[in-house]
């Protein structure tokens, strides 16, 4: 995500004292998702059991793994991508997603990707297929089970779990041979083209078959299991988007869920899977129960998540949550007309 620099020149001025106060000396780069991976605004319970693991060669290519404390049988795994507009994103803006997972059970892993402009369409696809390929040959050292994975992502991250689970290419070019159970899709992407808005443009401009860069297009009877889930009033992704690409699934005869978070915009249903935001939408529990409707825990879900209570008691240092997911959505441009 954009650091303090941009912050400041979008006029997001009043960082939170608490996070300024949080953070160990030397102060580090801030970045406006830091409330959210406060040690004291993630679930315990859970452990980082992989930092920066290299998955091919280059600065892009690492991930993070992150796993329950208490750790018996093979866990199911969720492979999480973040979104950004296919140019922008770290993985350690998403701790809180990994923990969040844990936190229920799975292994969780999240890895960077070459963004906008180093590659373009599908480079960003290839490096997840590459960490998907990392995942099949080590998770079970990290107590994942590679027979029960499951893909996520959030904005362009949907986006590119869904092609992965929709082109078998990506994934066969690289050896890997996992079946993805099923696909957790948050105010995600499947049918945008033309390419209009400047983001999308530099990201899929170039593509030699841009119709065959759609998900809506690409669906068969043998599309894995979806769960399809958007703000209604999201201005960068309009619900309306989901509503067809489920249609789709729906036509082609594969089991799809969507929830629809009344009144959330295009960044409130990630943060809402944090332990800070929770208690606005059961974004987590819902994503939960689809994945375990099929197969993620045969035995039942392990541990259930804790919804703190809303954060009344937050100083009035800290600049409102509702602020800074406004300052959120406004780094995004539209990806559709």
């Amino acid at each position: 995500m954009p650091r303090l620099i941009v912050m400041l020149r979008r006029g997001l001025v009043a960082l939170p004292l608490l996070l300024l106060a949080s953070l160990p000396a030397p102060a580090v780069a801030l970045s406006v998702m830091d409330p959210f991976n406060l040690p004291a605004s993630m679930d315990g319970g859970t452990t980082k059991v992989g930092d920066g693991v290299a998955y091919a060669d280059g600065p892009r290519h690492r991930l993070d793994v992150y796993a329950p404390e208490a750790r018996g049988a093979p866990a199911p795994v969720v492979f999480f991508i973040y979104g950004g507009g296919w140019n922008r994103g770290e993985r350690s803006d998403y701790q809180f997603v990994g923990r969040a997972l844990a936190a229920r059970g799975f292994v969780a892993v999240i890895a960077d990707y070459r963004l906008v402009p180093e590659v373009q369409y599908p480079g960003f696809l290839e490096d997840s297929a590459k960490a998907l390929k990392w995942v099949q040959d080590n998770i079970a050292n990290y107590g994942g089970d590679p027979a029960r994975l499951f893909l996520a992502g959030h904005s362009a991250g949907a986006y590119n779990a869904t092609m992965l689970a929709l082109d078998p290419s990506f994934l066969r070019e690289y050896g890997v041979t996992m079946n993805v159970l099923g696909v957790a899709a948050l105010s995600g992407p499947y049918d945008f083209y033309p390419f209009e808005y400047g983001e999308v443009q530099n990201a899929f401009g170039a593509a030699p078959n841009p119709e065959g860069t759609q998900p809506i297009n690409l669906v068969t009877d043998q599309t894995p299991p979806m769960y399809l889930a958007t703000g209604t009033t999201d201005p960068i992704v309009r619900m309306q988007n989901t509503e067809r690409f489920a249609e789709k699934l729906k036509d082609s005869g594969v089991w799809v869920t969507t929830r629809y978070y009344e009144g959330f915009g295009h960044m409130e249903p990630v943060i809402a899977m944090g332990s800070l935001w929770r208690w606005r939408a059961p974004v987590l529990e819902d994503m939960v129960a689809f994945f375990q409707m099929f197969g993620a825990f045969p035995s039942g879900v392990p541990y259930a998540a804790v919804t703190p209570d809303p954060p009344e008691q937050l100083p009035e240092a800290i600049a409102p949550m509702e602020q800074i997911v406004s300052q959120l959505n406004a780094m995004f441009q539209p990806i559709e007309n």
